[in-house]
């Protein structure tokens, strides 16, 4: 009968003599001697032979390749071990057969693998700390590295860092080594650690004047005290350990993004709040805004390639079933590859062929809408999931997922998912009804005529036939900021915003090409791999304007009238015209957009901690800038198409070829038919609007099915969202 190679090597080592290979010569002690001293010379003999395998290097090896692979078989271990050759095969057994023999190591004989016990484990700890203590003990300088090891300080390696990692001149890299080391051995420090060396090294960078070189070689992370903050005030971590966990890499890449990779003038306005980089964490690694066709995704199958190997592979979908659970299995992964939105089209032919199931169809939805709510996020807000549709077509689909959108929207506190309903083609009179019992509960309804986002960015792509089109919109350029820097005159305040608009926009075709490069090399798996990211797809870059009103009527101090609106549409014009020639010279779609973002806010406390409480800004009613424009759905009824801020809405729209958010601010005590008569109406005199209802939400435990102000109705918590 033929051996195994594990058997034949266990075979050889057996008839080997033990003196040849190890010196432990108290292998063979009797225990039961009588002259050793009965049981305590047994246990200290045991002890010994513990210290004689730790002893061999070759056994503190195998110690660690189990602890840190695993059980492995007899073949994977050998070789793992360095014991390749055939000759090497028999003391790879006898070493093995000590580990055996001591307890360290044992067999598990069904599966023929090894694994390492508790005592080896026990073993491979005491061999490290008698390592590092024997290192400190011995005075000499040591370094405890950043994986995870200690290693005699070597000034060499200080210059081999300068001249890999911040392209330093070798006799440069040299100079500044030398002083560096002259100053560890001048504190006598002991232990060192790679983080203190690299600050020491960052100070002399800083003391000779070479701050390029230091920002190159800078460590990026957080303070001590900020991670326990972080640890301690959990009240917007409501993403679980994964909350922190982004929240602290983002820390990481802002910095790196405003430190390594934007233009200095830009990332100069950014702090200074001339402008805003939104999301600066991910900024470089995801596109903010993405429409795609869903449709042909999923018909398609998806192709995720080497990446989420722990995903379920989904091939083309027929069956009601297969089409709704890689529906959910696209949204989910989808959400991770944009910053701000996914609007998803082409969802009612999908299921058109399933229009005799509505009541199935309806459930599924509800369930596929509610699993895809589960996804983890990178910011406090979620990415928006926005399903378009289109009215006109097939009615009972359109009507399926609207009741499903409404269930979901029931069980779901703060929904992710919203609606954008095209009424271009349709009439609204046939969805009102649902769309206000909908934002009664709290629920996202957009309306809009054309590809059009929730956040009221248009889709400016120029591949119809394309299955995607990417929105690059986080940078807001902060007006009012620029009128007061132009001495209220109107020629100077547009002369500086084309000036700040063109390194941001050089800034976001870097990011252009960043994004690409990532996705090219897999960072997004599903716009690499099933939308061919760059071929098939329109990349669009998108600047926002924050707090136009302000700049002109309270700071530059015109009127709100004819004149003064007159002056609103010249800023518009020029940035416009600005972005349009900077995009032929870039070789990039360029537009201008007027819509939300959270830099309203810290624009308006930017600019009132700069310019004092005397300034203009006391006459605003809020604490940030205007977004975008809000009309009250109180007032609409009186409104015509002539009406001054109806036509003021629609002058704005037209000129914003990026798109413009208009809010129809709804009252929190309308009923479900005032909300159905605002929209109405507003649809017969605004193109997209977004209707809004304050919603109360407990914190707690999430309640919402009634209108309340103090405290929730049902666990009495007053923590009201």
């Amino acid at each position: 009968m033929k051996q195994t190679e594990e058997e034949l090597d266990l075979d050889i080592n057996a008839d080997l003599d033990d003196t040849e290979l190890d010196l432990d010569s108290d292998d063979d002690l009797d225990d039961s001697d009588p002259k050793r001293g009965g049981i305590l010379q047994s246990t200290s003999k045991r002890v010994r032979m513990i210290f004689s395998v730790m002893a061999s290097p070759n056994r503190i090896d195998i110690l660690r390749i189990l602890n840190s692979k695993g059980p492995l078989t007899y073949s994977e271990l050998k070789s793992l071990a360095g014991f390749k050759s055939k000759k090497e095969s028999g003391k790879f057994a006898y070493h093995l057969r000590k580990l055996l023999r001591q307890s360290l190591v044992a067999l598990n004989k069904s599966e023929r693998r090894y694994t390492i016990t508790n005592l080896g484990k026990l073993v491979l700890s005491l061999a490290r700390q008698i390592e590092e203590r024997s290192i400190i003990e011995s005075g000499k300088m040591y370094v405890r590295t950043s994986s995870e090891s200690i290693e005699e300080f070597n000034s060499h390696k200080i210059i081999q860092s300068l001249v890999r990692e911040g392209s330093l001149p070798l006799e440069l890299a040299q100079k500044i080594t030398e002083e560096v080391e002259n100053r560890i051995y001048k504190y006598q420090t002991t232990y060192l650690t790679g983080a203190l060396i690299r600050e020491m090294v960052n100070s002399v960078l800083l003391e000779h004047g070479h701050e390029e070189y230091r920002n190159k070689l800078a460590r990026l992370g957080m303070p001590v005290y900020d991670v326990q903050e972080m640890i301690s005030n959990l009240d917007d971590v409501n993403n679980g350990a994964e909350g922190l966990l982004f929240n602290a890499g983002q820390r990481v890449f802002a910095e790196h993004l405003l430190t390594n990779v934007l233009p200095k003038d830009v990332a100069d306005s950014h702090l200074s709040g001339d402008l805003h980089i939104s999301n600066p964490g991910i900024w470089s690694m995801i596109p903010d805004t993405i429409f795609v066709n869903i449709k042909e995704l999923i018909e398609d199958g998806v192709d995720l390639g080497g990446k989420y190997l722990d995903v379920s592979r989904m091939s083309t979908s027929k069956q009601l079933d297969e089409i709704t659970s890689s529906l959910s299995v696209v949204i989910a992964l989808l959400s991770k590859e944009a910053s701000q939105e996914i609007v998803l089209d082409g969802l009612v032919p999908l299921f058109a062929k399933h229009s005799k199931s509505i009541p199935e169809l309806e459930q599924k939805l509800t369930d596929t809408f509610a699993i895809s709510s589960t996804t983890s996020k990178y910011n406090k807000n979620s990415t928006n999931v926005s399903i378009r549709l289109q009215l006109g077509i097939d009615t009972k689909i359109i009507n399926a997922i609207i009741n499903a959108y409404k269930n979901y929207t029931k069980i779901t506190p703060i929904p992710k998912i919203g609606l954008i309903i095209d009424i271009d083609k349709g009439k609204i009179t046939d969805v009102s009804q649902a769309a206000a019992e909908i934002l009664s509960l709290g629920g996202k309804v957009m309306f809009a005529k054309g590809q059009t986002s929730s956040h009221g960015i248009t889709n400016g792509s120029t591949k119809v036939s394309g299955p995607l089109s990417i929105i690059l919109q986080s940078v807001s350029i902060n007006l009012p900021r620029l009128a007061f820097e132009s001495n209220k005159d109107e020629t100077y305040f547009r002369a500086r915003l084309a000036l700040l608009m063109k390194p941001a926009l050089v800034s976001m075709a870097l990011r252009k090409k960043a994004i690409s490069d990532l996705t090219r090399r897999g960072l997004n798996p599903i716009l690499a791999k099933n939308t061919q990211y760059m071929q098939r797809s329109s990349v669009s870059l998108v600047v926002n304007l924050v707090g136009l009103k302000e700049a002109v009527f309270n700071i530059l101090g015109f009127q709100n009238n004819k004149e003064g609106r007159d002056i609103l549409y010249k800023v518009i014009e020029t940035a416009v015209d600005v972005s349009a020639k900077k995009g032929k010279e870039l070789g990039d779609t360029v537009a201008i957009s007027m819509t939300e973002t959270e830099g309203s806010a810290r624009f308006a406390t930017l600019d009132g901690e700069k310019y004092g409480k005397n300034s203009s800004l006391n006459s605003m009613d809020t604490d940030f800038y205007s977004q975008g424009i809000v009309v009250n759905a109180s007032e609409v009824s009186n409104y015509t198409a002539k009406s001054e801020p109806i036509s003021e809405c629609n002058k704005l729209s037209k000129l914003l070829n990026g798109g413009l958010l208009v809010t129809l601010q709804i009252d929190k005590n309308a009923t479900v038919e005032d909300i159905k008569k605002s929209i109405e109406k507003t649809s017969e005199l605004i193109p997209s609007f977004k209707p809004v209802r304050p919603t109360s939400i407990c914190g707690e435990c999430g309640f919402k099915d009634e209108p309340f102000d103090d405290k929730c109705p049902k666990c009495k918590s007053p923590y009201v969202v």
